[in-house]
């Protein structure tokens, strides 16, 4: 059967209210810059819209966390010269989540979700975060299935989160990623034309 997507507009979805989240967005907020704190945000608030639609189920709060937290790897601090920065950014998030406090389980989720957001596709039925913050973070960085969503939400999420030249930004470090990682996933990104889509005018977000 296939899904039609709702047409009434869903409300921007509020941080979970736990010290992880906190603590996450704190982190975050440190560490990122304005256009990757917003885009972070901003994928836990499309993956939120998104599975409401669907009606899919998942843990907020491992979402919300994995959300902030997605792109750890590529901020300077915790940039590694080993491995992808999807990697890195989850042996982060271990490290965080141990930090909470979490059981070894709990953070070894916290990472999957995380490593798994540069997947194809993650399978919804296995992995509901994973699932979430991959399509999310599709739409936010290249607008692919930007329809899911009605133009006035795209808007008000925009207006509350601003890109601030995201585009440039992130290409600047997936371009930095790939050449000193070709075997890193933004380094097969690029050669699958990434740039291309993250430049489109007018972004699929913005239409």
């Amino acid at each position: 059967m296939t899904h039609e997507t709702s047409r009434e507009t869903p409300t921007v979805p509020a941080a979970p209210d736990t010290a992880a989240c906190a603590a996450a967005l704190e982190v975050a907020t440190a560490y990122c810059t304005p256009a990757l704190l917003n885009h972070s945000i901003r994928s836990y608030v499309w993956a939120c819209a998104y599975a409401a639609d669907r009606g899919i189920e998942y843990d907020a709060e491992l979402l919300y966390v994995a959300a902030l937290l997605h792109d750890i790897g590529l901020v300077p601090q915790f940039d590694s010269h080993t491995v992808a920065f999807d990697e890195a950014g989850g042996h982060v998030a271990w490290v965080f989540g141990a930090g909470a406090g979490w059981p070894v389980e709990r953070r070894q989720r916290l990472s999957d979700v995380i490593v798994r957001h540069m997947w194809d596709s993650v399978d919804v039925r296995e992995d509901p975060e994973g699932h979430l913050l991959e399509r999310a973070t599709g739409v936010d960085i290249s607008g692919r299935n930007a329809d899911d969503f009605t133009a006035g939400f795209r808007a008000e999420v925009l207006a509350r989160y601003p890109r601030e030249g995201l585009a440039d930004e992130f290409l600047a470090c997936f371009r930095d990623q790939a050449a000193r990682k070709p075997d890193s996933s933004p380094a097969a990104a690029i050669r699958s034309g990434l740039a291309e889509r993250v430049l489109a005018k007018p972004h699929p977000l913005e239409s």
